[in-house]
């Protein structure tokens, strides 16, 4: 039999050291994060905020967020199921929907920071790239991009929400090489395209298509849409509206619910000590006037 030196030695053990929650569970890409985080030093405490981007089955989420020593903080946040208060009420995890949850964080950002008179944004979407331009006055709020762990793909909805905010007036360092339009042969963004996917044309031409061809497959696919009475022709209309009404009163709306006097409880309340001894006295006394009963 061939010796076989043992490459991990009772040393190596002793010594390993284990990697970053985050990193063990796939969730945080370290590399990435710290160039996004880390500050220069002649700036001594300033925040660097990060725009960041997170997609689901059901949802986007939108955050501008600074990290410090003891966490990261959140300045302020927008989800696409708050789009159906500006008049989207399905598709909310589409190229459109993407774009008007960054437009809606952009204008919450700047009208809490009382920037939002100062910087409009690109007040109607052409889909040409937007770059906000400095005032005299106050420099614009900027911010990094932050994708997470998905794959950075011409057309992502991510690069929809950064359209969304460009266009809600951040300033964001960016190229116009992954929006929808993009062509990789001609080395130019198609500004017709990407103007298509802002307000959904992309989608309504798929709907067109499904309803001629495959009319079953329509009515199980869109029947969100069928149940609202959203057609094709009129998405472009609906999300026009959305901007608007998303420019117009960008903050979050309070719930007009009363607070619940008691939370409901699935366990038994703890007693204090006093409670206790008087509900044992309680119960010796019920003890002993059903024994008085009997002997009666």
């Amino acid at each position: 039999m061939v010796f076989v030196k043992a490459q991990k030695s009772r040393a190596y053990f002793k010594r390993f050291q284990v990697k970053y929650k985050r990193r063990r569970e796939g969730k945080t890409d370290y590399r990435a994060r710290i160039r996004l985080v880390n500050q220069d030093k002649n700036k001594y405490n300033t925040p660097k905020f990060r725009y960041v981007v997170r997609i689901t089955n059901k949802d986007i989420t939108c955050q501008v967020i600074s990290a410090s020593i003891t966490g990261d903080s959140v300045l302020a946040s927008a989800y696409s199921h708050e789009l159906p208060r500006y008049g989207v009420e399905v598709g909310l995890t589409n190229y459109a929907a993407a774009y008007c949850t960054g437009l809606l964080l952009a204008r919450r950002v700047l009208k809490t920071l009382e920037m939002d008179e100062e910087y409009q944004g690109n007040v109607e979407a052409t889909g040409e790239d937007f770059s906000v331009e400095p005032t005299d006055t106050r420099r614009p709020f900027r911010a990094l991009l932050d994708v997470g762990l998905i794959r950075t793909t011409t057309g992502n909805c991510v690069f929809g929400a950064l359209k969304g905010a460009l266009d809600g007036g951040l300033d964001i360092p960016h190229s116009d090489k992954r929006f929808a339009g993009y062509s990789k042969d001609g080395k130019q963004l198609d500004s017709d395209v990407h103007r298509r996917y802002i307000y959904g044309g992309h989608v309504a031409a798929y709907m067109k298509t499904l309803q001629e061809d495959e009319p079953e497959k329509y009515q199980s696919q869109f029947s969100e849409f069928i149940k609202r009475n959203v057609e094709p022709d009129s998405l472009e209309e609906m999300y026009k509206k959305a901007h608007a009404a998303i420019r117009a009163d960008p903050m979050i709306k309070v719930s007009g619910k009363a607070p619940r006097e008691e939370h409901k409880r699935f366990n038994l309340k703890k007693l204090t000590y006093e409670e206790r001894k008087a509900k044992l006295v309680e119960r010796l006394n019920a003890l002993n006037s059903a024994v008085d009963e009997d002997d009666e």
